[in-house]
Protein backbone atom coordinates (compact mmCIF):
# COMPACT_ATOMS: atom_id res chain seq x y z
CA UNK A 1 0.00 0.00 0.00
CA UNK A 2 1.43 2.83 -0.48
CA UNK A 3 2.33 6.22 1.40
CA UNK A 4 0.33 8.84 1.58
CA UNK A 5 -3.25 10.71 1.91
CA UNK A 6 -6.77 9.08 0.92
CA UNK A 7 -9.50 11.17 0.80
CA UNK A 8 -12.90 9.70 2.27
CA UNK A 9 -16.18 11.57 2.06
CA UNK A 10 -17.32 10.57 5.81
CA UNK A 11 -21.07 9.57 6.03
CA UNK A 12 -23.26 11.17 8.90
CA UNK A 13 -23.11 8.99 12.33
CA UNK A 14 -19.50 7.72 12.09
CA UNK A 15 -16.87 9.35 14.22
CA UNK A 16 -13.48 10.52 12.69
CA UNK A 17 -11.72 7.94 14.35
CA UNK A 18 -14.22 5.03 13.49
CA UNK A 19 -13.45 5.77 9.81
CA UNK A 20 -9.78 6.49 10.31
CA UNK A 21 -9.72 2.87 11.62
CA UNK A 22 -12.18 1.14 8.89
CA UNK A 23 -10.26 3.35 5.78
CA UNK A 24 -6.82 1.33 7.85
CA UNK A 25 -8.09 -2.10 7.60
CA UNK A 26 -9.54 -1.78 4.13
CA UNK A 27 -6.15 -0.33 2.78
CA UNK A 28 -4.46 -2.76 5.03
CA UNK A 29 -1.97 0.56 6.43
CA UNK A 30 0.24 0.21 9.33
CA UNK A 31 -0.08 3.54 10.73
CA UNK A 32 -3.18 5.97 9.97
CA UNK A 33 -4.77 9.41 11.16
CA UNK A 34 -6.74 12.21 10.53
CA UNK A 35 -6.16 16.10 10.16
CA UNK A 36 -9.23 17.40 12.31
CA UNK A 37 -12.01 16.12 13.85
CA UNK A 38 -15.87 16.16 11.86
CA UNK A 39 -18.42 15.53 14.40
CA UNK A 40 -20.19 12.23 14.43
CA UNK A 41 -23.15 14.00 12.59
CA UNK A 42 -21.12 15.90 10.06
CA UNK A 43 -20.54 15.03 6.56
CA UNK A 44 -17.74 15.16 3.56
CA UNK A 45 -13.71 15.68 3.54
CA UNK A 46 -11.78 14.06 5.54
CA UNK A 47 -8.15 13.22 5.23
CA UNK A 48 -7.07 10.14 6.48
CA UNK A 49 -3.09 10.07 6.36
CA UNK A 50 -1.39 6.41 5.81
CA UNK A 51 2.10 5.12 6.73
CA UNK A 52 4.46 7.31 6.57
CA UNK A 53 1.97 9.92 5.19
CA UNK A 54 1.24 10.50 8.79
CA UNK A 55 4.26 12.72 9.52
CA UNK A 56 2.13 15.59 6.79
CA UNK A 57 -0.33 16.07 9.47
CA UNK A 58 1.46 18.89 11.23
CA UNK A 59 1.26 20.95 7.97
CA UNK A 60 -2.08 20.18 6.76
CA UNK A 61 -4.00 21.23 10.05
CA UNK A 62 -3.45 24.87 9.11
CA UNK A 63 -4.78 24.69 6.33
CA UNK A 64 -8.53 27.25 5.38
CA UNK A 65 -11.86 25.12 5.61
CA UNK A 66 -15.11 25.20 3.32
CA UNK A 67 -18.08 24.28 4.60
CA UNK A 68 -22.05 24.09 3.65
CA UNK A 69 -24.49 23.77 6.88
CA UNK A 70 -28.07 24.91 7.41
CA UNK A 71 -28.69 26.89 10.07
CA UNK A 72 -31.82 26.70 11.91
CA UNK A 73 -33.42 29.78 13.28
CA UNK A 74 -35.45 29.92 16.78
CA UNK A 75 -34.00 27.03 18.73
CA UNK A 76 -30.64 26.88 21.17
CA UNK A 77 -29.35 24.05 22.24
CA UNK A 78 -26.20 22.76 24.67
CA UNK A 79 -24.65 21.30 21.72
CA UNK A 80 -24.95 24.33 19.40
CA UNK A 81 -26.59 21.29 16.90
CA UNK A 82 -29.59 19.69 16.72
CA UNK A 83 -28.39 16.29 18.50
CA UNK A 84 -27.92 18.53 21.73
CA UNK A 85 -31.09 19.18 24.78
CA UNK A 86 -33.19 21.78 23.91
CA UNK A 87 -32.75 24.80 26.04
CA UNK A 88 -35.04 27.57 23.95
CA UNK A 89 -37.25 28.01 21.23
CA UNK A 90 -38.87 31.15 19.64
CA UNK A 91 -41.08 31.76 16.84
CA UNK A 92 -40.39 35.44 16.52
CA UNK A 93 -37.76 34.80 13.00
CA UNK A 94 -36.48 38.03 11.93
CA UNK A 95 -36.77 38.77 8.01
CA UNK A 96 -34.61 37.45 5.43
CA UNK A 97 -33.24 41.12 5.07
CA UNK A 98 -31.97 40.68 8.75
CA UNK A 99 -30.76 37.13 8.29
CA UNK A 100 -28.71 38.03 5.58
CA UNK A 101 -26.69 41.12 7.25
CA UNK A 102 -26.38 39.40 10.71
CA UNK A 103 -24.88 36.28 8.57
CA UNK A 104 -22.48 38.54 6.93
CA UNK A 105 -21.49 40.64 9.24
CA UNK A 106 -19.30 37.73 10.41
CA UNK A 107 -17.23 38.21 7.75
CA UNK A 108 -13.93 39.00 9.08
CA UNK A 109 -11.84 38.23 11.95
CA UNK A 110 -14.24 37.83 15.54
CA UNK A 111 -13.52 36.11 18.77
CA UNK A 112 -15.28 32.71 19.21
CA UNK A 113 -15.64 31.06 22.45
CA UNK A 114 -15.37 27.18 21.66
CA UNK A 115 -18.60 25.08 22.35
CA UNK A 116 -18.10 22.46 25.62
CA UNK A 117 -18.87 20.11 23.20
CA UNK A 118 -16.02 19.94 21.85
CA UNK A 119 -12.51 17.64 21.19
CA UNK A 120 -10.50 20.72 22.50
CA UNK A 121 -8.63 19.92 25.25
CA UNK A 122 -8.40 22.23 28.88
CA UNK A 123 -6.54 20.61 31.57
CA UNK A 124 -5.46 17.37 29.50
CA UNK A 125 -9.15 16.87 29.54
CA UNK A 126 -11.56 16.76 26.95
CA UNK A 127 -14.33 19.42 26.44
CA UNK A 128 -17.17 17.02 25.50
CA UNK A 129 -16.14 14.78 27.98
CA UNK A 130 -16.71 17.39 31.00
CA UNK A 131 -19.68 18.46 29.60
CA UNK A 132 -20.93 14.81 29.71
CA UNK A 133 -20.59 14.61 33.08
CA UNK A 134 -22.09 18.00 33.46
CA UNK A 135 -19.58 20.03 34.01
CA UNK A 136 -19.26 23.38 32.64
CA UNK A 137 -15.90 25.09 32.44
CA UNK A 138 -14.74 28.77 31.42
CA UNK A 139 -13.33 28.81 27.66
CA UNK A 140 -11.25 31.44 26.42
CA UNK A 141 -12.14 33.08 23.41
CA UNK A 142 -10.24 32.37 20.00
CA UNK A 143 -9.37 34.81 17.24
CA UNK A 144 -11.00 32.94 14.06
CA UNK A 145 -11.43 34.46 10.63
CA UNK A 146 -14.12 34.04 8.55
CA UNK A 147 -12.85 34.36 4.79
CA UNK A 148 -16.68 34.14 2.99
CA UNK A 149 -20.08 33.45 4.39
CA UNK A 150 -22.94 33.65 2.30
CA UNK A 151 -26.34 33.04 3.16
CA UNK A 152 -29.93 31.40 1.09
CA UNK A 153 -32.98 30.99 2.86
CA UNK A 154 -34.44 27.58 2.72
CA UNK A 155 -37.86 28.69 4.46
CA UNK A 156 -38.44 31.28 7.10
CA UNK A 157 -36.72 28.95 9.58
CA UNK A 158 -33.73 27.69 7.42
CA UNK A 159 -31.16 29.24 5.77
CA UNK A 160 -27.88 27.55 4.14
CA UNK A 161 -24.95 28.72 4.89
CA UNK A 162 -21.70 28.38 2.62
CA UNK A 163 -18.37 29.15 4.75
CA UNK A 164 -14.89 29.52 4.16
CA UNK A 165 -12.90 29.68 6.87
CA UNK A 166 -9.51 29.54 9.13
CA UNK A 167 -8.76 26.64 11.52
CA UNK A 168 -10.29 26.08 14.58
CA UNK A 169 -13.57 27.78 13.40
CA UNK A 170 -16.70 26.32 14.93
CA UNK A 171 -19.57 26.34 12.32
CA UNK A 172 -22.16 25.50 15.19
CA UNK A 173 -20.92 28.14 17.37
CA UNK A 174 -21.05 30.51 13.99
CA UNK A 175 -24.51 29.35 13.80
CA UNK A 176 -25.27 30.00 17.64
CA UNK A 177 -23.89 33.53 17.40
CA UNK A 178 -25.93 34.53 14.49
CA UNK A 179 -28.87 33.36 16.06
CA UNK A 180 -27.72 35.25 19.37
CA UNK A 181 -27.16 38.23 16.77
CA UNK A 182 -30.79 38.17 15.70
CA UNK A 183 -32.34 37.74 19.24
CA UNK A 184 -34.07 34.58 18.30
CA UNK A 185 -31.25 31.66 19.00
CA UNK A 186 -29.75 29.20 16.12
CA UNK A 187 -28.58 25.46 15.86
CA UNK A 188 -26.83 24.21 13.51
CA UNK A 189 -28.99 21.38 11.66
CA UNK A 190 -26.49 19.90 9.02
CA UNK A 191 -23.46 20.15 8.20
CA UNK A 192 -20.65 19.29 5.18
CA UNK A 193 -16.49 20.08 5.04
CA UNK A 194 -16.86 20.84 1.36
CA UNK A 195 -12.97 21.16 1.30
CA UNK A 196 -9.61 21.11 3.83
CA UNK A 197 -5.97 21.05 2.65
CA UNK A 198 -6.55 21.95 -0.70
CA UNK A 199 -8.84 18.66 -1.43
CA UNK A 200 -12.31 18.36 -2.32
CA UNK A 201 -15.59 16.40 -1.89
CA UNK A 202 -14.51 15.35 -6.30
CA UNK A 203 -11.34 13.73 -4.47
CA UNK A 204 -13.30 12.14 -2.06
CA UNK A 205 -14.68 8.01 -1.76
CA UNK A 206 -17.20 6.80 0.79
CA UNK A 207 -15.77 3.82 3.06
CA UNK A 208 -18.60 1.56 1.09
CA UNK A 209 -16.82 2.58 -2.30
CA UNK A 210 -13.55 1.47 -1.14
CA UNK A 211 -14.69 -1.38 0.43
CA UNK A 212 -16.01 -2.24 -3.44
CA UNK A 213 -12.88 -2.06 -5.01
CA UNK A 214 -10.23 -3.94 -5.86
CA UNK A 215 -6.52 -3.75 -4.51
CA UNK A 216 -5.29 -2.05 -7.77
CA UNK A 217 -8.34 0.67 -7.68
CA UNK A 218 -7.86 1.31 -4.03
CA UNK A 219 -4.42 2.00 -5.04
CA UNK A 220 -5.43 4.42 -7.79
CA UNK A 221 -7.36 6.79 -4.85
CA UNK A 222 -4.35 7.30 -2.30
CA UNK A 223 -2.47 10.65 -3.36
CA UNK A 224 1.13 10.18 -2.22
CA UNK A 225 3.10 12.25 0.32
CA UNK A 226 4.55 14.50 -2.17
CA UNK A 227 1.04 15.61 -3.69
CA UNK A 228 0.37 17.27 0.12
CA UNK A 229 3.05 19.73 -0.69
CA UNK A 230 2.15 20.24 -4.16
CA UNK A 231 1.87 23.90 -3.67
CA UNK A 232 5.63 24.31 -2.96
CA UNK A 233 7.98 25.06 -5.43
CA UNK A 234 10.70 22.10 -5.99
CA UNK A 235 14.52 21.83 -5.27
CA UNK A 236 16.70 19.27 -7.00
CA UNK A 237 19.16 18.26 -5.28
CA UNK A 238 22.86 17.08 -6.48
CA UNK A 239 23.71 13.86 -4.68
CA UNK A 240 26.14 15.18 -2.24
CA UNK A 241 23.94 18.04 -1.03
CA UNK A 242 20.94 15.50 -0.84
CA UNK A 243 23.24 13.00 1.46
CA UNK A 244 23.23 16.22 3.56
CA UNK A 245 19.69 16.70 3.58
CA UNK A 246 19.19 13.19 4.20
CA UNK A 247 21.42 13.59 7.43
CA UNK A 248 19.20 16.80 8.35
CA UNK A 249 21.99 19.44 7.71
CA UNK A 250 21.02 22.89 5.81
CA UNK A 251 22.28 23.03 2.94
CA UNK A 252 23.55 27.04 1.95
CA UNK A 253 21.45 28.57 -0.52
CA UNK A 254 24.73 30.46 -2.23
CA UNK A 255 26.08 26.71 -2.71
CA UNK A 256 23.66 25.37 -4.65
CA UNK A 257 23.47 28.99 -6.28
CA UNK A 258 19.57 30.20 -5.05
CA UNK A 259 18.09 33.10 -3.93
CA UNK A 260 15.11 32.27 -1.94
CA UNK A 261 13.63 34.27 0.96
CA UNK A 262 13.68 33.45 4.69
CA UNK A 263 10.62 31.60 5.49
CA UNK A 264 9.93 29.91 2.20
CA UNK A 265 9.24 26.07 2.36
CA UNK A 266 10.31 23.75 -0.38
CA UNK A 267 10.17 20.48 -1.48
CA UNK A 268 13.25 18.58 -1.70
CA UNK A 269 14.24 16.28 -4.35
CA UNK A 270 17.20 13.71 -5.25
CA UNK A 271 17.69 11.19 -7.88
CA UNK A 272 14.98 9.17 -6.37
CA UNK A 273 12.45 11.80 -6.20
CA UNK A 274 10.82 13.96 -3.39
CA UNK A 275 11.93 12.84 0.08
CA UNK A 276 11.56 15.93 2.23
CA UNK A 277 9.62 19.62 3.38
CA UNK A 278 12.45 22.44 3.40
CA UNK A 279 12.83 25.44 4.80
CA UNK A 280 14.89 28.66 4.08
CA UNK A 281 16.60 29.81 7.70
CA UNK A 282 19.07 32.26 8.72
CA UNK A 283 22.55 30.60 9.36
CA UNK A 284 26.03 31.58 10.53
CA UNK A 285 27.10 30.99 7.03
CA UNK A 286 23.88 32.55 5.40
CA UNK A 287 20.52 31.81 4.38
CA UNK A 288 19.85 27.60 3.68
CA UNK A 289 17.53 25.18 3.26
CA UNK A 290 16.62 23.42 6.35
CA UNK A 291 15.02 19.99 6.27
CA UNK A 292 12.13 20.12 8.65
CA UNK A 293 10.62 16.78 7.82
CA UNK A 294 11.54 13.89 6.02
CA UNK A 295 9.33 11.17 4.09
Amino acid sequence: MKNGVIIINKEDGLTSQAVVNRAKRILGAGKAGHTGTLDPMATGVLPVLLDRGVKASEFMLTSDKHYIATLLLGVTTDTEDVTGEILTESDDIPSEEAVLSAASSFVGEYLQTPPMYSALKIGGKKLCDLARDGVTVEREARRVEILSLTAEKINDKEYTLDVKCSKGTYIRTLCADIGKKLGCGGTMKTLCRASASGFTLDDAHTLSELENMNEEEREKCVFPVEYIFRGLDEVVLPDFFSRLAHSGLEICLKKINLDLSLGTRVRLLDKDGFFAVGEVREFEDGAAIKPIRQF
